[in-house]
């Protein structure tokens, strides 16, 4: 039996032997170009079925100068970008858009500072069609280093100024945490504490500004700054017991610092929600049901966002770059919703 691995592989002209046509009509179709009858279009696409052809990527690109890759930037180290399953969410949302088009996922992290440069001369080298850039931080080069690349970004850039020209996916941050923290206050609670995400996100402050705008001028030592880690919200939660052994309510503003908070408040023997009420943000299933209590949160829709991310990019991407942003998608900003559960 012969090997199929050792046969020669299918060419234009063999495509276009078998379809009747000439190579150029094949290479005409195979590449996504106009001006070809759809009867030949049909004879061509069952002629390349029959025969297994597989396009020529390189040649491919000459011609469309498309790549159908997509470069997916996250701005964190690996050891946190695998162990938080916020990552994972949004990836899984913006494979699954790019593989409905035939488009490849390009990861690039940046462990560190000279990541950055090797990042965006990867993008400015022609190797992929645009990208999209999440977790970025308030000092992060990165954006003012991508040049002319079509870029979406996961959450609001804070340099951003607004303009069309910046393109980006975001949840309401601020109105989730307000509707969190109004929760914990129609509870009853008196004494609620914010445990915030790394003050240099676009998203940890604008939870903290949901919090202000219900607590107003809330004791200063009911805020705790920290990182979205774990370990990050159980360092909080100490902190926060020292300071104030009175605090019944606690808005972290993030499902992994909750569930840090409440292993801390079990080791010091405050009941959850009886004597501490716990809210998280992210909705990130199944960790937020199988939490001891399962955990009330802000759910938003992290794998809708990443699909988004994909969305805009690759529907924007034939009129990317017009004069003053003209034909450039305009931002989203998805809706939150209180999942109540057991915590709070």
């Amino acid at each position: 039996m012969t090997d199929p691995s050792t046969q020669p592989r299918p060419t234009l002209e063999a495509v276009a032997a078998r379809a009747g046509v000439s190579r150029a009509t094949v290479s005409r179709v195979v590449n996504g170009g106009e001006g070809v009858r759809e009867p030949l279009v049909e004879r061509v696409n069952r002629a390349v079925e029959e025969l297994g052809y597989v396009p020529n990527q390189a040649a491919r690109s000459l011609v469309t100068r498309r790549h159908d890759a997509v470069a997916v930037v996250i701005a964190e180290p690996e050891t946190r970008v695998f162990a938080d399953p916020f990552f994972a969410l949004q990836l899984r949302g913006i494979s699954k858009e790019l593989t409905a088009h035939d488009s490849q996922l390009v990861l690039l992290l940046t462990e560190g500072r000279d990541d950055h440069a090797r990042v965006a001369r990867y993008l400015a080298g022609g190797h992929v069609d645009g990208a999209l850039v999440f977790s970025l931080h308030l000092d992060d080069p990165l954006p003012s280093l991508i040049h002319g690349v079509p870029t979406v970004y996961g959450g609001r850039p804070g340099w951003s100024d607004g303009s069309r020209g910046v393109v980006y996916v975001d949840c309401d941050n601020r109105g989730g945490a307000r509707e969190a923290v109004r929760h914990l206050v129609g509870l009853g609670r008196e004494r609620v504490a914010h445990i915030t995400g790394a003050l240099d996100q676009t998203s940890a402050v604008d939870r903290l500004d949901g919090f202000r705008d219900v607590m107003g001028d809330a004791d200063p030592r009911l805020i705790v700054e920290s990182d979205f880690t774990p370990g990050g919200g159980e360092r909080a939660m100490r902190e926060l017991l020292d300071r104030c052994p009175d605090v019944d309510a606690v808005f972290a503003a993030n499902d992994l610092m909750a569930a840090g908070a409440m292993r801390v408040l079990r080791e010091r023997g405050r009941r959850v929600p009886e004597d501490v009420a716990v809210i998280g943000f992210d909705d990130m299933l199944p960790f937020t049901e199988q939490a001891d209590p399962p955990l009330t949160t802000v759910r938003q829709d992290i794998e809708e966002m990443g699909r988004l991310m994909a969305r805009l990019l690759l529907r924007g991407l034939e009129r990317w770059g017009g004069a003053g942003g003209v034909g450039v998608p305009a931002s989203v900003v998805l809706p939150t919703t209180l999942v109540r559960r057991g915590s709070a």
